[in-house]
């Protein structure tokens, strides 16, 4: 095989292996940011995407292997790179829409484990196709490189070496660097751009494909105008903040009476501000009953696990003379937001930790602990255990209460909020649940003392505020013993992602049921008459 005289130095080739291997892992690292505000981050969908993106390696990887073989030409090597470059350059662009269609398709057709099956087939048209084409480039490259049967363990392992130094490279760099800087769209631009500069470079010096090269900057050109600043959700024309943080997408809207968070474009509402500090009729109202529940004194102290943008925390404060209010929540970007749009005074500190991490870092006992942390849509399994429950309980001051918003209500036997229950039960004495009317949540209060209900009867009977006062009786009269039951979750087994998106599955069932029988009776015609 003759070589050209760009590839007769073999650290151009050690170049392209490398940054083929650190454009692997941040193409990974992106479409985990790319699905998380649509499907979340959860350790399925993190499973869902390794799976898919190690399949099309390992096609790449035979398919490169077997066409090197056939036709040991580098200008085809070159212009694979290129168009995977564009493909990864357009999925900022286009990607979203193929997220929505393809979930928008599979809502209306499939009745189980509807996130699964729409994270995967995503990751299968957005992102195999490129990824495929990356798996071609080691087999080529030691087509390239190896000259004789004595130099080839060397030549080989040195083109290993720069393929894992490129994807160790490439799994830091978007973490820490690129992602929070600049975003995910900017993210996949800069690593297209690189395999893009690989692959003009290897053409100009070869003065070949000038009409390829041309296409391919033209189309980056436009993927770079119009795809770097597109919005997750593209439809909503209230948006007062999007954004990303190390943890989650970012969404602060403006609803007219109210300002809420959202961390996933499709799932829900995670803390909201009603303009004039009414009752928000929504969980942390009826999680106000925890306090009642305690001695109520002046020094009441309360913490807040998943502070959020520190909607309860302030109810509590308002409502409640001389009570204290802690946070803990682990990304920095929403207490930010929740000073800047949320009003959440500069007097409650919130320290940036993970809930559990600071229960063992400090031996501060509390009056009132309320544990509201998620991971998108499902609780931190590190943060549903037995041993996780016991340190909350011993933080608690005697006759200390604490609060849990579950927030996927299912009639199901042995869904969620079963095993979350049977588990606190198993360390509390005392376990009271209520549902929250309209809402898919229900609140769990946990204690050792025995008048708990006493003490939320008297104090409901004394609040100066009737709103409050009709609220709370309401939601004390709703209120019902839990008995504990045979499901137990621990450090060591606790499927809280496969038990949450069983329920998820349900309540999408609920929601388009209406729809989907239009759909199957009248088509997309009928569908599209509906709306």
């Amino acid at each position: 095989m003759k070589k050209h005289d760009i590839l007769k130095n073999k650290y151009y080739l050690y170049l392209t292996e490398f940054f083929s291997g650190v454009s692997v892992m941040a193409v990974e690292l992106g479409a985990s940011r790319l699905l998380a505000p649509y499907f979340s981050s959860s350790q399925i969908v993190w499973t869902i995407i390794i799976g898919t993106i190690m399949i099309a390696m390992a096609l790449g990887n035979i398919w490169g292997g077997r066409a090197a073989d056939k036709n040991p030409n580098p200008d085809r090597l070159y212009l694979r790179l290129l168009i995977a470059a564009v493909w990864i350059a357009a999925i900022p662009l286009l990607g979203k829409y193929v997220i929505l269609g393809i979930s928008g398709l599979l809502v209306l057709t499939v009745n189980n484990n509807f996130l699964i099956l729409a994270a995967f087939l995503a990751c299968m048209v957005v992102f195999v196709f490129p990824l495929f084409l990356l798996g071609t480039v080691t087999p080529s490259l030691v087509k390239y490189t190896t000259e004789s049967l004595e130099d080839n363990g060397r030549t080989v392992g040195t083109l290993g070496a720069f393929n894992t130094i490129g994807s160790i490279i490439g799994t830091f760099l978007p973490t820490f660097v690129t992602i929070p800087a600049v975003g995910t769209a900017v993210t996949f631009l800069i690593f297209s751009g690189i395999l893009m500069a690989l692959s003009l470079i290897y053409f100009i010096s070869r003065r070949a494909k000038p009409i390829a090269c041309i296409v391919s900057v033209v189309l980056f050109v436009v993927c770079s105008v119009f795809g770097h600043s597109g919005s997750f959700a593209f439809w909503e024309t209230k948006l007062l903040y999007e954004g990303e943080s190390i943890y989650n997408y970012l969404q602060v809207k403006d609803t007219g009476p109210s300002v809420i968070l959202s961390t996933n474009v499709l799932f829900g509402v995670q803390s909201v501000m009603m303009k004039e500090d009414s009752l928000t009729g929504m969980y942390y109202d009826y999680a106000m009953l925890a306090p009642v529940m305690t001695d109520l004194a002046p020094e009441t102290e309360i913490l807040v696990l998943g502070m959020g943008t520190g909607t309860f925390g302030k109810q509590c404060m308002r409502y409640f003379d001389g009570v204290s209010v802690e946070g803990v929540e682990i990304d920095e970007k929403i207490t930010g937001l929740a000073r800047e749009y949320f009003e959440l005074p500069d007097s409650v500190q919130v320290a940036t930790y993970d809930g559990r991490a600071y229960l063992q870092a400090v031996d501060k006992k509390y009056d009132v602990i309320m544990v509201d942390a998620y991971q998108d849509i499902t609780i931190p399994f590190q943060m549903s255990s037995v041993e996780f429950f016991t340190m909350v309980k011993e933080h608690l001051d005697e006759g200390g209460v604490m609060v849990v918003n579950m927030n996927m209500h299912s009639s199901e036997e042995g869904n969620i909020n079963d095993h979350l229950a049977d588990t606190i039960a198993s360390v509390f004495p005392c376990v009271y649940t209520v549902d929250v009317p309209g809402t898919t949540n229900r609140e769990l209060f946990a204690g050792s003392s025995p008048d708990m209900l006493t003490k939320a009867e008297e104090h409901i009977a004394q609040l100066k505020d009737e709103e409050l006062g009709e609220m709370l009786e309401e939601a004390y009269g709703n209120l019902a013993a839990y008995e504990k039951g045979p499901y137990l979750l621990t450090d060591d087994k606790a499927p809280v992602e496969l038990l949450g998106m069983q329920v998820i599955d349900s309540l999408i069932q609920n929601e388009i049921g209406y729809y989907k029988e239009i759909f199957r009776e009248e088509g997309i015609e009928g569908l599209l008459n509906s709306f």
